[in-house]
């Protein structure tokens, strides 16, 4: 989520809010529902237009499909006075195509270099008013042939992006082609020379508005031949001659307003302005670091004799409201009275009207600095004037407002947080249900704003709540099928960021988001990084539950994630594609998924590969996609077989310097393949022991539990065992035994050194490992010693004395049970061994080792204690095994320690109680 980067509001005047239901369809609604269907072709010809005017470009195409009357009516040149194409890829086929509708086209914004050049192809002479953004790439040519084109242009605005190829050449073009030009505005022009000016002066005598925003140098002298400007904006431009401007622009006899936010303008400059100027009534001054330093000239001038300055820290609403001769309502939002006026006057208008273009724009900028030191001004009125530049009759300006909230909340956009204080004043001051209101709006530019600032909103949980209370789960699930890519992806983030709270996914999926989210998938495949991004973050999220993750299988989204797996080459989208995969395969005791993901086409090869992504977040959630689907016997199979244990293995020894999450899900992986015996001796011989090793000297108590797990798996096999011992892995399985903060990682390191040392490694030992047949030379029977005398610490750190004593007296149940409350590890239940397992700790209740009895006796005590996810399971190994008659001949042999002893009798127990409890429900496992 970067900062740029989520009702339609009732106006009085010129725009009206559109009812959900209008009057005059009541009786036709009411004889449907006793009859039939409306008869839609039978509605009169302007409610028909004034239905197509509620509608975007491309759903009025459709409707004006269906019929002869309905083409008709939507090429009504009424609907056709406006055209927004920023959401369109515009070429000149396109344009040619609109053509013939655009006779009478008024107003036109455009996005990008390609829809500029198709601009021409409209042939819309008419046009009055043109906006346009992502402007960097379109040069002198392309605007000039634009200005030509249109002589009766009124309006020309590019921007608020920098215009980086665009000279003064093409400003005396427009000044030379456009004699009607009111209005000029642009951003980032590297030079706007004397000539361009004089130019503009010469042949645009009605300009009254000029903006030359973040330009690089701007001719201050010829300005001042512009006689017929009323408002100027040089907000953000540099090597301004303030000395000359102060003295020079006071000639400007018609200027009302002057914007000169963000640039180094001072207290002399300003103090002369005022003094010398008798027309200028309003000047902006946001964030002019100078200028603020000296707090207590920006309190002596402030609304002084009539003279109104805008800083950000004067208090805007009081100002603003002394410009009108009934200031009562000092205290009010003078932004919101002013539109609902009954009586108001072109002039006052004129100013407010500039005011919000040009706060909008100066919030935003600002906004997108990040500046330091502004957290007052964004609490005690930015957020208000955002919220009530968003209710302004001006789109731009709503756009640009809803945008400039999304952009001030973040603060930090690589870790995606925003700031908390900031986002409450939005929720306070109404801002959620305003942002509602303008994604429901019909207009997609708001609508994809709007849904960019809930998406950023709601990172808070606070907002997040008070989002999904005002029906804004639905509206994004809505604005997720729009055909509108930006609209869409927008969306998405939204749905992104509220899934993260557990209690959001069940109403994401009852309002449909679920299956809007996997179209998004098959719709943006090719094209649409973003919006795959979002969709793939969401749906990874609401896999995490176990209801959701069915939904999302059942919606397709097996197949769509991946799609993206196998096919994207964007990072973002192959770090989410890959977790919501993992996500979906960590319900196996519940659902079929991690099996469906196993046997979707290529999935497994995909996320193999991902593995050797050159991005760590790829890497580690491929990685921990591979660990949850091995937990199935034909997916570890089959991730072998895609290669996954040498880029497994790979991956292992490459991420000794990885972050924790990495470490640990490499290794999660390795010990999910490894419960196979043919897995676990190839990750031996693909060299799989040292790189896990060294992640068992990790710090992190995860990544001990998954590296200890690998080793105990490997360790079952002779070969391995002394593989391990050969590489050093005996003093780092110590350790964790004896320090490791996890009970998990210490029984599991425990239950390594075991296997390791209970004698079946010996007659490996002789021949070795290695290629050449001889073995490394390492002292065998001091590891021995090492490891049996840390595994005998480890079992007594669970031996009460006190329990133990009243154990050895009696095997009252109430005694065994309060020795094995203090012995229970309660992540153990969750381990699931094989028959083979369970029989060499069978077997190793009879070796000679007194330790090796105790601990064998301890991991049969974890594995069976009722309750457990698998002690059913165990529980009839050990009855196959001949294992009770084991038990009891340790429970009762003289030369058992006491922990073998007391822990057998448990276990005898344990097995007693699931045979009760298998003979009542009559289930098998």
């Amino acid at each position: 989520m970067n900062r740029r980067v989520r009702r339609k509001v009732a106006r009085k005047g010129k725009a009206k809010a559109v009812s959900s239901r209008c009057p005059e369809f009541d009786e036709e609604i009411l004889i449907g529902e006793r009859k039939c269907d409306v008869d839609w072709i039978t509605l009169p010809d302007d409610t028909v237009i004034q239905l197509f005017s509620c509608l975007n470009y491309r759903d009025r195409a459709s409707l004006s499909s269906t019929c002869r009357t309905w083409r008709s009516l939507g090429s009504s040149t009424c609907l056709w006075d406006s055209l927004d194409l920023r959401a369109h890829k515009c070429d000149a086929s396109m344009a040619a195509s609109l053509s013939s509708r655009c006779g009478n086209l008024q107003k036109l914004r455009f996005r990008g270099a390609e829809s500029a050049d198709a601009i021409i192809h409209l042939r819309a002479k008419n046009l009055r008013d043109i906006s346009g953004d992502y402007c960097r790439k379109i040069t002198d040519a392309t605007l000039s042939v634009i200005a030509a084109r249109h002589e009766l242009l009124e309006s020309l605005q590019l921007g608020p992006d920098f215009c980086e190829k665009i000279s003064s050449d093409a400003i005396r073009a427009v000044a030379i082609c456009c004699p009607r030009l009111r209005r000029l505005r642009l951003s980032g022009i590297k030079e706007v020379d004397g000539d361009a000016i004089n130019a503009l002066a010469k042949h645009c005598q009605n300009l009254i508005d000029v903006g030359f925003m973040d330009c690089l140098k701007v001719d201050e002298t010829a300005l001042v031949n512009v006689v017929s400007l009323r408002f100027l904006s040089i907000s953000g431009t540099s090597n301004l001659k303030w000395s000359l401007i102060s003295h020079l622009w006071s000639k400007l006899t018609n200027l009302i307003g002057l914007d000169v936010s963000r640039t180094d303008v001072g207290p002399n400059a300003v103090s002369t302005l005022f003094s010398a100027s008798q027309s200028l009534t309003v000047l902006c001054a946001l964030n002019c670091p100078n200028l603020e330093e000296d707090r207590n000239f920006v309190v002596r001038n402030y609304n002084s004799k009539g003279k109104l300055l805008l800083t950000l820290f004067n208090d805007i609403f009081k100002g603003v409201s002394s410009l009108f001769a009934d200031n009562a309502k000092k205290e009010g939002n003078m932004f919101l009275d002013w539109r609902n006026a009954k009586n108001r006057y072109k002039s006052s208008d004129q100013i407010m009207i500039w005011l919000e273009w040009i706060l909008s724009h100066s919030l935003l900028r600002t906004a997108e600095s990040n500046a330091q030191g502004l957290d007052s001004f964004w609490l005690s009125q930015g957020a208000t004037l955002l919220l009530s530049l968003m209710q302004s009759d001006q789109e731009d300006v709503q756009e640009r407002a809803a945008t400039g909230v999304a952009t001030f909340v973040v603060i930090d956009d690589e870790s995606a947080s925003i700031d908390r204080g900031r986002a409450e004043a939005v929720m306070k001051g109404g801002g959620i249900q305003l942002l509602l209101n303008l994604a429901s709006s019909w207009r997609e530019g708001l609508q994809s704003e709007s849904a960019k600032a809930v998406a950023n909103l709601s990172v808070n949980a606070s907002v997040a709540k008070a989002v999904a209370e005002e029906g804004g789960i639905t509206i994004l699930a809505n604005l997720a099928r729009s055909m509108n890519r930006l609209v869409a992806e927008e969306a998405a983030g939204g749905l992104w960021n509220l899934s993260v709270g557990e209690e959001h996914k069940g109403a994401i999926a009852e309002a449909g988001g679920i299956k809007a989210l996997v179209d998004l998938v098959f719709k943006w495949s090719t094209g649409g990084d973003g919006v795959l991004e979002r969709a793939a973050g969401a749906l990874a999220n609401l896999a995490a539950d176990d209801k959701c993750s069915i939904e999302v299988a059942v919606a397709g989204g097996v197949h769509a994630l991946v799609m993206l797996a196998r096919n994207c080459k964007f990072e973002g989208v192959q770090e989410q594609a890959a977790r919501a995969l993992a996500n979906l395969a960590a319900h196996g005791d519940s659902n079929n998924n991690n099996a469906a993901v196993g046997q979707e086409a290529g999935a497994l090869e995909a996320l193999v590969q991902l593995t050797r992504s050159p991005h760590e977040g790829v890497r580690q959630e491929a990685a921990g996609a591979l660990w949850n689907l091995s937990f199935d016997d034909r997916n570890r199979e089959a991730i072998a077989a895609a290669g996954g244990v040498e880029a497994l293995v790979s991956l292992a020894q490459s991420c000794s310097n990885a972050s924790p999450g990495l470490q640990e899900r490499a290794a999660g992986a390795l010990w999910g393949l490894s419960v196979s015996e043919a897995n676990s001796i190839a990750i031996g011989r693909e060299g799989g022991v040292l790189p896990l090793i060294a992640l068992a000297r990790s710090e992190a108590e995860d990544v001990h539990e998954t590296a200890a797990g690998a080793l105990w798996n490997l360790a079952f096999n002779p070969g391995n065992a002394l593989r391990i011992v050969e590489e050093g892995g005996v003093p780092a399985l110590v350790h964790l035994c004896s320090s490791s903060m996890s009970k998990m990682a210490r029984f599991m390191a425990a239950l390594a050194l075991a296997y390791m040392f209970d004698g079946r490694m010996d007659e490996v030992a002789q021949i070795g490992t290695s290629t050449e047949g001889t073995s490394k030379c390492v002292n065998l029977d001091g590891a021995r010693r090492m490891a049996l005398k840390h595994i005998e610490a480890f079992v007594l750190t669970f031996s009460d004395p006190h329990a133990f004593a009243a154990a050895a007296a009696s095997s009252a149940p109430a005694a065994l049970a309060q020795v094995t409350e203090g012995a229970r590890i309660q992540e153990a239940g969750h381990l699931r061994c094989s028959g083979s397992e369970i029989g060499r700790f069978v077997a190793m209740l009879r070796n000679a080792s007194s330790i090796l009895k105790a601990c064998a006796a301890f991991a049969l005590l974890q594995f069976t204690i009722p309750g457990g996810r698998h002690a059913m399971h165990h529980a009839n190994l050990l009855q196959n095994a001949g294992a009770p008659r084991v038990l009891r001949s340790a429970a009762a042999a003289a030369t058992s320690p006491l922990e073998a002893k007391i822990f057998a009798k448990i276990v005898l127990r344990n097995l007693e109680h699931h045979q009760i409890d298998s003979s009542i429900s009559g289930a098998t496992y």
